[in-house]
């Protein structure tokens, strides 16, 4: 078939060019500025000069592909996992962990147009504690991968190690592959859940048809074997646990039983630090009542409880309500009050809050509080501690408060996860003085 040009046929061209990288966003993507836009360049670090091809362009921003590196920025660090750059789990490991959190403060701050005053941190490897590892049997070779997923892919990385993962974590990839793969049911596996708590590992294992006698044999060995609490999930809401004990670890002293697949903070060195912080700058007094809002299975209301005259927290979780009970009762927290409510309703009308609470600490996801912040803002508190994972939706929350009259007096980065593109913060808000 002959082809003609058609003069509305675009051409597409990728431009090659040099530049200097002048800064690191918070997803390890170095920058530079070319026709007077942003360009993201995965790979390349401030102070480099680097030459790359332009991939994508944008009205307000252009993406560009790394070709070579003419020099080496003096916080380019070899990485320490032979994975990265193929996993999709780290994107930082290539920058020092110094400029990780220099890069991460200095948009914290772009965004809460207010300098960062500290950064919170633990140890920059080994520190995870819970991953989610996919499962995929190969029937060509009728064999088993586990692993996690490849940077913009479906297709699995096998890992066998993680740097990042806690070394109990750590050391069970390999036994753990090689049991999954002994098991006659190993076509059915869904994908394996770790989490380190304080009573040692836990694992959770997903199947989508029901174990044999023989596999479920193997895999008590391999728990007994391994000191692991073993659970298993024949359908993705239901957990059955095979052996060990309930899993629990510490907040402040106080010992916190949940389940497996409950959201806890997945560095426990920062969430320490992190918890007696927001306790410090709410200077919660035992004439105080607090009000913990997305309060989970009492993370920080327990803590609080510990201060307070009284502390409610209140979940959209029914499950974690039911948790939070019953650790306040483990812990002899009596002054802890927990309640299962929708957070975009009005909470401020219920019974409990009609006394009023001097102090709010607020933990949402990543939506951000935006339904609840109306309600913290009619009940007048003196200090507002709001503990984030998105910024977008601090900064957002945040205009909010500070036009009702609350001014941000602390600021902190906590680096809950190093090497990757996510960025945590707390603030505190403190109601302006007349």
């Amino acid at each position: 078939m002959a082809q003609f040009y058609s003069a509305k046929r675009r051409v597409a061209t990728r431009q090659s060019l040099t530049v200097t990288i002048d800064d690191l966003d918070t997803f390890g993507q170095g920058v530079a500025r070319h026709n007077g836009k942003a360009l993201f360049i995965p790979g390349a670090l401030p102070g480099e000069r680097v030459d790359v091809t332009i991939t994508e362009d944008k009205r307000q921003y252009s993406k560009g592909k790394l070709l070579r590196r003419l020099n080496d920025s003096p916080e380019r660090v070899s990485p320490v996992c032979p994975h990265f750059g193929v996993c999709g789990g780290c994107q930082q490991q290539h920058a020092s962990v110094a400029l990780q959190q220099q890069s991460k403060s200095r948009s914290l701050a772009r965004m809460l147009k207010r300098p960062v005053d500290d950064v919170i941190t633990g140890a920059p490897w080994a520190y995870r504690r819970r991953a989610r590892l996919s499962l995929n049997f190969i029937a060509k070779t009728q064999s088993l991968q586990m692993g996690f997923r490849k940077s913009a892919s479906n297709e699995l990385v096998t890992i066998q190690q993680c740097p990042v993962l806690v070394r109990r974590l750590e050391a069970l990839l390999k036994p753990l592959q090689t049991c999954l793969q002994q098991l006659q049911g190993a076509r059915y596996l869904g994908h394996v859940e770790l989490v380190d708590a304080e009573n040692g590992p836990v694992m959770v294992l997903r199947h989508i048809r029901p174990l044999n006698s023989q596999d479920q044999e193997k895999l008590e060995q391999f728990s007994h074997l391994h000191q692991v609490t073993l659970f298993l999930a024949p359908e993705s809401d239901v957990l059955t646990r095979i052996s060990g004990d309930i899993p629990w670890y510490l907040s402040d002293g106080l010992r916190l039983s949940f389940s497996p697949r409950d959201f806890i903070q997945v560095n426990d060195q920062v969430n320490q630090q992190m918890v007696a912080r927001a306790c410090e700058w709410l200077a919660v007094t035992p004439q105080d009542r607090v009000l913990d809002l997305f309060c989970g299975m009492g993370n920080f209301t327990l803590p609080l409880a510990k201060r307070a005259a009284q502390v409610v927290g209140v979940e959209g979780v029914l499950a974690l309500v039911e948790k939070a009970q019953q650790n306040a009762l483990d812990n002899g927290c009596l002054n802890a009050m927990f309640y299962h409510e929708n957070l975009e309703s009005d909470v401020t009308r219920q019974p409990w809050a009609r006394q009023g609470f001097t102090k709010v600490l607020l933990d949402p996801a990543r939506a951000g509080a935006a339904v609840a912040i109306p309600q913290v803002i009619r009940l007048a508190p003196e200090k507002v501690v709001y503990v984030s994972c998105n910024p977008a939706t601090l900064a957002r929350d945040s205009e909010a408060l500070q036009a009702a009259g609350y001014q941000i007096t602390r600021l902190v980065m906590l680096d809950m996860f190093p090497h990757t593109g996510h960025l945590e913060s707390m603030v505190l808000f403190e109601k302006a003085k007349d």
